[in-house]
């Protein structure tokens, strides 16, 4: 059974009671779109995270996901990519502002650090 509207498009659920740790972005890519960094911290205490491509057409395309257990290991993740997005585009991602829609379709917005 395929996913339908909003559910199908997301990259990661929060869930109630769960929290949005940070979101780091590259600046536009030509032709390619945005890399970006999604991190949450499940009920449990994990963090898990997703690094994924936001292309043009709106389309996401899941790259790696993970867990951590502690916040020191984002900034591991977060070298990680970085290096072979300097690599290959010659960017790297920065703390971004969050756009989050809800499976009822509300956007929610901010910046998360």
């Amino acid at each position: 059974m395929k996913k339908s509207g909003l559910k199908a498009q997301a990259v990661m659920h929060v869930d109630k009671d769960e929290s949005i740790e940070g979101l780091w972005a590259t600046p536009q890519i030509p032709q390619i779109g945005v890399y970006k960094l999604a991190v949450k911290k499940r009920m449990d205490g994990i963090l898990e995270w997703v690094h994924f491509q936001h292309r043009l057409d709106g389309t996401r395309r899941v790259l790696f996901r993970g867990e951590l257990e502690s916040k020191v290991h984002i900034a591991d993740v977060l070298d990680a990519a970085n290096k072979t997005l300097l690599k290959v585009y010659g960017v790297t991602m920065a703390i971004a502002d969050v756009d989050i829609s809800t499976l009822d379709g509300r956007k929610s917005s901010g910046t998360v650090h």
